[in-house]
């Protein structure tokens, strides 16, 4: 396996980090969830400091929170994910055939 060199894997690690000020919303309560959990919950609203996610709130229900963390931040954190490129997918493996002949015996 080849190491990516410290310059470029430092680029793309600032690549993927939060910008300093974007929010996100996270669920209050003893279980962590999906956002997709109990939509009529208290969120938390965090905001990403530039070293950590800081509170910087309360919203009443995932609408809300939505809300909250939704607009330029948003596409900035759609710009981010990276997306994989076709023409680098492994080859299509071989079918499986057997080694060595195999013939049913006869039924009588």
């Amino acid at each position: 396996m080849e190491d990516e060199p410290l310059e470029e894997w430092a680029a793309h690690r600032e690549e993927r980090r939060p910008a300093p000020g974007e929010r996100q919303a996270v669920p209050l309560g003893e279980q962590p969830h999906g956002a997709h959990v109990d939509p009529d919950t208290p969120r938390g609203i965090q905001e990403w400091d530039g070293h950590q996610w800081a509170p910087a709130g309360v919203a009443e229900d995932r609408a809300a929170a939505a809300d909250e963390t939704s607009g330029e931040d948003a596409v900035n954190r759609a710009e981010r994910v990276p997306l994989p490129q076709f023409g680098k997918l492994p080859p299509m493996p071989e079918p499986f055939r057997p080694t060595v002949p195999w013939h049913r015996p006869d039924a009588s």
